[in-house]
């Protein structure tokens, strides 16, 4: 089972499987939008979709605050492509 855990002092969401950290979302936070650069799985964990559950949940936080998202990373951009649910997050002016 995977936790997704919020690390603001790294700015980044974290993934863990077993107590162990094994992937991160980094973020930047300027006025109402959190924009999110990087995201990487440790390859050992890779096609297990972990990648996707640390977007969704990382999203899932960033829409329970109100804040936009500009997805820099093409992972996030792409999962956000895919999920409508997600699509209002990102201002219109980047779409």
């Amino acid at each position: 089972m995977a936790e997704v855990k919020d690390n603001p002092e790294q700015s980044q969401y974290e993934i863990y499987v077993d107590g162990s950290k094994v992937g991160l979302m980094s973020y930047q936070i300027r006025g109402d939008t959190v924009t999110t650069p990087h995201t990487e799985i440790h390859p050992k964990y890779g096609g297990q979709g972990l990648g996707q559950q640390l977007v969704k949940e990382a999203l899932d936080h960033i829409r329970d605050t109100g804040m936009f998202v500009r997805p820099t990373c093409p992972f996030v951009r792409d999962f956000i492509d895919n999920t409508p649910e997600y699509q209002e997050m990102v201002k219109q002016a980047e779409r």
